[in-house]
């Protein structure tokens, strides 16, 4: 242990944030996404602080001409940690969904596993971009509570006050506030704009909210896949959000439908059409009361 991780964990402020996070037990071993900012710091900081054996993971998209030299931040503080380190560089061509298509290819050069660190202010954004987007209760349950977020309890404000405290030099990311992103506008006018409206923390409710969303929507995949989804007469007599929930269950398997493929689907169940298409050059066919996927 170094002293650095020793100074770390008689710190107050990582003892009280500590019960507020979902590590694993002491010694296990563990992979985290480190970008260099605040949270991903946060989370380094205290999931080896947790006793965990550590592994972080900075991966460069190489859309800054600077990035380069960010994952000397994070290797720096991994090695005070005593944590292990290990950096990834992808290329990202500018373009559309710029956002979406970094979060991807980011994914794909870590473990399937990995560690992130999210917030609950994170949680609040996931929340509203899944409304704006049409999502229905899976996606207003925003990200599981678990270990893939083991710091989703705590809020932004605490993960920066930490690395402040601990004097932590962290990465700015400037594309974190370009109002050219969803997530930025969202962070930085939407929200704020809802506090002022509300009087309210609206971040704090929005996670509450998405905890109870997610409850409701667990208990509504279990009674969903008690439904045959291949039999259609059956699935067409089902309450309608447990006909679309199991349909949306079964074709997952293949890709996750859009609610007008559910809506298809269900249509060939009640007989109004023979066969539909899904997607991916597959259709829906009914045939003696039952559903089947065929390959076009």
């Amino acid at each position: 242990m170094t002293a650095r991780l020793v100074q770390l964990e008689k710190h107050p402020l990582v003892i009280d944030l500590l019960t507020k996070c979902d590590f694993p037990l002491a010694g296990t071993k563990i992979s985290c996404a480190v970008s260099g900012g605040p949270d991903s710091m946060a989370l380094l900081i205290l999931a080896t602080a947790s006793g965990c054996e550590v592994t972080a993971i900075h991966v460069d998209h190489g859309l800054r001409t600077d990035s380069e030299n960010e994952f000397q931040i994070v290797e720096k503080l991994a090695t005070e940690l005593g944590a292990q380190f290990n950096s990834r560089t992808i290329k990202i061509e500018q373009g559309t969904n710029l956002e979406a298509r970094a979060r991807t290819a980011r994914y794909e050069v870590m473990p399937h596993d990995v560690m992130t660190g999210h917030t609950a202010d994170d949680q609040a954004e996931t929340v509203l971009i899944n409304l704006l987007r049409g999502a229905g209760l899976s996606g207003l349950a925003g990200m599981q509570r678990n270990q893939r977020h083991p710091i989703l309890a705590l809020r932004r404000t605490q993960t920066h006050q930490l690395c402040r405290e601990l004097k932590i030099e962290v990465v700015e990311d400037p594309t974190n506030t370009n109002p050219k992103f969803q997530r930025n506008r969202i962070r930085h006018e939407l929200i704020p704009l809802m506090d002022a409206i509300s009087q309210r923390d609206v971040a704090a409710i929005l996670d509450r909210q998405a905890d109870l969303f997610r409850e409701d929507s667990m208990l509504l995949d279990d009674l969903a896949k008690k439904i045959d989804v291949t039999d259609a007469k059956l699935l067409a007599a089902a309450p309608i959000a447990l006909a679309r929930r199991a349909i949306r269950q079964w074709l997952t398997e293949i890709y996750p439908p859009d609610a007008a493929t559910v809506e298809r689907v269900l249509d060939v169940a009640r007989g109004t059409t023979l066969a539909c298409e899904i997607g991916s050059n597959r259709e829906v066919r009914r045939s003696q009361q039952r559903l089947q996927i065929f390959t076009n």
